[in-house]
C-alpha cells in the first residue's frame, strides 16, 4: 500500500485535507468537543482535589473514565464497521453533553449531593461519559476513510492531531480561568454550553453508507480485528510503545497536586500547566504538516517517545514555574511525533473495512491508557511519593524506549516513503 502523495519529496500542500469540506466539518466538531472535555476535566480535578484534598482521588477520575471505555471499545469497533458512524457520533456528543448538563444540574441545584456523597456522584457521571468514549474512538477514526481520499491520510491525521492539541490547550487554561473566575457552580453551565456546538457541527457532515454488513459473528469480528493488529509486528509494537509510555510516564493527572503543593500556582496556574503539552504539540503539528513522517518514521517514534519520558523525569525535580512549563512544552513537541507517526500507521495499513475494530485495539492500548495511566499516578504518588513516582514513571518510558528498539527491529526501521504490505 503506498504511502500516497507525501512520499519521497516529503513535502505537500499543508492545507490539503482542510480543503474537504466534510472533512472541515468534522474537525470543528471534534476541536469543540474537545474543548468542552477539557475544560470539563480541569474542573472536575480542581473540584475534586479540593473535596478529598488526596492525590488518589485524582487517578480515580481517570479509572472510571477508562473501565467502560475499554470494556466497550471492542463491541464499539463492531458497531463502528456495521453501523453510520455518523450517527454513532452524533449520539456519543448528545451523552457527553448530557453528562456535564447533569453535573451542572447537581453541584447548583442539588449541592447536597456532593456534601453527603462526595466525588462518587462525579465519578458515577464520569462512568457515564467513559461509555460515550468507548463508542466515539473507533467512529471517530474509522469515519475519516470515508471523508477524504487515501493519499490526504497523513495529512489529516497532522490537522486532526493540531486539531486536538490545540483544544487541549486552550481547554485547560480556559477550565482554570473560568473556576478561578466564576467558581465550580458557573464553571459547569459553562462547560455545558460549549459542548452544545459539536452536537450541531456534527450535522454538518453528509450522508455516510455503511462500508459493510456482513453475516460475521460478534465473536468472530472481533477476533479478526485483534489478530490482525497481533499479526503486525509494526502496528503492534508502535501500540505497546505508546501504551506503556503513557501508562507510566504522563504526569497529567498530578498537576493539581504540583499546581497545589509544589509550584503554588493554583487553578489558574494548573491551567497553563495543563496548556503547556499542547502549545508544544501544535508547533510540531505545523512542522509535521509540511514535513509528514517519512523515511526515518520508526526510528524517530522511538526516541520521541524516550525523550518524553525524559521530560517527565526532570519534570518531577523541578520547583520552578516557568521552567515546568517549558519542561511539559518540549514533552508535547516529542509526544506529537509519537502520535502522529502511530496514527498514521494505523490509517495505511488497516483496510477500510476493519477500520472500527482497529480502532478499537488501539483505543484500548492508546486512548484509555491515559486514563489507567491516570490511575496508576495517583496509586504510585500514594504509594512511593508524588516526585519519586514521577522520576519512576520517566525512566520507565526510556527504558521501555531502548527495549522496543531492540525487539521491534521491522518498527525501529519503519520507513513510511516505501510500500506498507
Amino acid at each position: 500500500m503506498p504511502y500516497g502523495n507525501h512520499g519521497k519529496a516529503g513535502r505537500a500542500d499543508s492545507l490539503a485535507a482542510i480543503r474537504i469540506p466534510a472533512f472541515r466539518n468534522l474537525l470543528f466538531a471534534r476541536f469543540f468537543v474537545t474543548l468542552g472535555v477539557q475544560m470539563l476535566n480541569i474542573i472536575i480535578q480542581w473540584h475534586v482535589y479540593q473535596i478529598t484534598k488526596d492525590p488518589l482521588a485524582l487517578g480515580f477520575i481517570g479509572l472510571v473514565e477508562a473501565v467502560p471505555s475499554i470494556g466497550i471499545s471492542l463491541y464499539a469497533g463492531f458497531v463502528a464497521d456495521r453501523n453510520n458512524r455518523k450517527i454513532i457520533l452524533r449520539w456519543c456528543m448528545v451523552i457527553i453533553l448530557a453528562g456535564a448538563a447533569s453535573l451542572s444540574v447537581m453541584v447548583n441545584s442539588f449541592p447536597s449531593i456532593i456534601n453527603e456523597y462526595g466525588a462518587l456522584p462525579i465519578y458515577v457521571t464520569l462512568f457515564i461519559i467513559g461509555i460515550a468514549r468507548g463508542f466515539y474512538g473507533p467512529a471517530a477514526f474509522a469515519i475519516l476513510g470515508q471523508l477524504i481520499p487515501r493519499n490526504l491520510y497523513a495529512n489529516a491525521t497532522t490537522w486532526q492531531s493540531a486539531n486536538w492539541h490545540t483544544a487541549s490547550m486552550i481547554g485547560p487554561a480556559l477550565g482554570g480561568l473560568v473556576y478561578a473566575s466564576f467558581g465550580v457552580d458557573n464553571s459547569y453551565w459553562i462547560t455545558t454550553a460549549v459542548l452544545i456546538i459539536p452536537v450541531v457541527l456534527i450535522e454538518l457532515l453528509p450522508k455516510l453508507p455503511v462500508i459493510r454488513v456482513n453475516s460475521e459473528s460478534l465473536k468472530e469480528s472481533l477476533k479478526q480485528g485483534i489478530a490482525f493488529v497481533f499479526r503486525r509486528q509494526i502496528i503492534l509494537a508502535a501500540l505497546s510503545l505508546d501504551l506503556f509510555a503513557v501508562l507510566f510516564g504522563g504526569a497529567v493527572a498530578l498537576l493539581p497536586v504540583f499546581a497545589n503543593e509544589i509550584l503554588e500556582v493554583g487553578p489558574s496556574g494548573l491551567g497553563y500547566l495543563r496548556a503547556s503539552p499542547a502549545v508544544g504539540s501544535i508547533i510540531m503539528s505545523l512542522i509535521l504538516s509540511r514535513n509528514p513522517p517519512g523515511k526515518n518514521a520508526g526510528r524517530n517514534l522511538i526516541l520521541s517517545v524516550a525523550g518524553f519520558g525524559l521530560c517527565m523525569l526532570f519534570f518531577a525535580l523541578s520547583r520552578d514555574f516557568y521552567l515546568s512549563i517549558a519542561l511539559l512544552f518540549f514533552s508535547g513537541l516529542l509526544d506529537n511525533v509519537s502520535v502522529v507517526t502511530r496514527s498514521t500507521i494505523l490509517q495505511l495499513y488497516t483496510p477500510e473495512e476493519m477500520r472500527g475494530r482497529v480502532a478499537s485495539v488501539n483505543m484500548i492500548f492508546i486512548g484509555s491508557s491515559n486514563e489507567i495511566g491516570a490511575f496508576e499516578s495517583g496509586a504510585m504518588a500514594r504509594l512511593m511519593g508524588l516526585i519519586p513516582s514521577v522520576v519512576f514513571g520517566g525512566a520507565m518510558t526510556m527504558l521501555v524506549s531502548a527495549a522496543t528498539a531492540i525487539a521491534s527491529p521491522k518498527l525501529r526501521n519503519l520507513d513510511l516513503t516505501q510500500n506498507s504490505d
